[in-house]
C-alpha cells in the first residue's frame, strides 16, 4: 500500500502516487496471495496509519498486520495515535541490521534473514547507472527503465 504523503519523511524522488502504486502492482503481480491497496493515494495530504487503517476497518471485515523494521519500531513511540493503533492491528516486527526490536508496545517478531535492501539504496543504485537486478522484479525495473524513474 502505497501512503500520499508520509508524516514522518518528504518524498524528495518526485515520483507520485499513481506511479508508485504501479511499481507495486507490478511487484506483486505473480502472487495471488497479495492485494495492492490504493486507499491512501485517495486521501490528500499527510497519511497516518491509524487513519488508514480505521478506513480500511471500515470497508473490510478483516484483520490487519502490519510488517515493520526495527527502524519503524524504535519509531512507534512517535507515531500518530499509537496507543489507539496498537488496539486495531498487529505489528509484526522484522529485523533491520544496526536496529533493535525493544519496545513497550505489543509486537509479533518475525525471525527473517538480514537482507540489506531499502528504497534508499534502490534509487541511489538507478541514480548512479548501477544495475537493480535481482534487487526487483524485473517487471519494476522495465517500468523504471521505461519512466526514467529516479535517474536524477
Amino acid at each position: 500500500m502505497p501512503n500520499q504523503e508520509p508524516p514522518h519523511k518528504e518524498n524528495k524522488s518526485g515520483i507520485g502516487g499513481d506511479q508508485r502504486l504501479e511499481m507495486v502492482r507490478r511487484a506483486i503481480a505473480d502472487n495471488p496471495l497479495f492485494k495492492i491497496q490504493g486507499i491512501e493515494l485517495e486521501r490528500p495530504g499527510k497519511s497516518y496509519t491509524f487513519e488508514t487503517i480505521k478506513l480500511l476497518k471500515e470497508k473490510f471485515d478483516d484483520q490487519f498486520y502490519f510488517i515493520i523494521g526495527a527502524d519503524m519500531i524504535e519509531y512507534l513511540p512517535k507515531w500518530y495515535r499509537i496507543d489507539e493503533l496498537v488496539q486495531l492491528i498487529t505489528f509484526v516486527g522484522v529485523n533491520r541490521p544496526e536496529y533493535t526490536q525493544k519496545t513497550d508496545y505489543p509486537i509479533l517478531y518475525v525471525d527473517t534473514p538480514n537482507i540489506e535492501i531499502s528504497s534508499l539504496m534502490i534509487r541511489q543504485r538507478v541514480r548512479e547507472g548501477k544495475s537493480i537486478r535481482y534487487f526487483v522484479p524485473e517487471s519494476v525495473i522495465e517500468y523504471i527503465e521505461e519512466n526514467q524513474l529516479y535517474e536524477t
